[in-house]
């Protein structure tokens, strides 16, 4: 009976685990179909190679939190937090999020990514610590994106960029609602 639910648990893990790093493969791929249809996408071999490191780790981080921990709400916490970190990177690398992608406000997202970083280390990824290191991180950015996007020369970038801070605020969440 044990190795019937093992095996099962197993197989719907690797499900997962095939449709979340098919759809990695499949975004990294997609601009390469499009291309064969508009010049508007034309992406050079460093594009799709950034793409794919930037998928890879977002698959990696993602993993990780799996095996970490059996608790959800950990692990989407886990999940929003790389999603958050992803976004700003390739926001930031595609058309920046305040202004253009030349504008030097946008390496303070950078910043903020950092504190997620630092943060959970200096945690050791306990729950109470990643969730209080997501509500600074969400903070960083909504404080950012008000001053220098809102109230600054980028209305749309600001609005943008409290969206992507509501997510570091929802992991943060999911972490404080954590079990583990």
């Amino acid at each position: 009976m044990q190795n019937g639910q093992t095996t099962l648990t197993r197989s719907r893990w690797n499900l997962w685990r095939i449709i979340g790093w098919g759809g990695a493969a499949a975004l990294v791929l997609l601009p390469a179909v499009t291309m064969q249809f508009t010049s508007e996408v034309n992406w050079t071999l460093s594009d799709f190679g950034f793409a794919a490191m930037l998928f890879g780790v977002l698959g990696l981080g993602i993993e990780l939190a799996v095996r970490m921990t059996p608790d959800r709400f950990y692990r989407a916490g886990a999940a929003f937090a790389l999603l958050s970190a992803f976004l700003i990177v390739w926001s930031n690398g595609a058309v920046g999020m305040i202004g253009n992608e030349d504008n030097p406000v946008n390496l303070l997202f950078l910043g903020v990514i950092l504190i997620a970083l630092i943060g959970s280390v200096l945690s050791r990824f306990g729950k109470q610590g990643m969730a209080l290191t997501m509500f600074t991180a969400g903070t960083a950015q909504a404080s950012i994106a008000t001053i220098f996007g809102i109230l600054g020369s980028d209305f749309r970038g600001g609005v943008y960029s409290i969206v992507l801070a509501s997510l570091w605020i929802l992991s943060g969440a999911l972490f404080r609602a954590s079990r583990c």
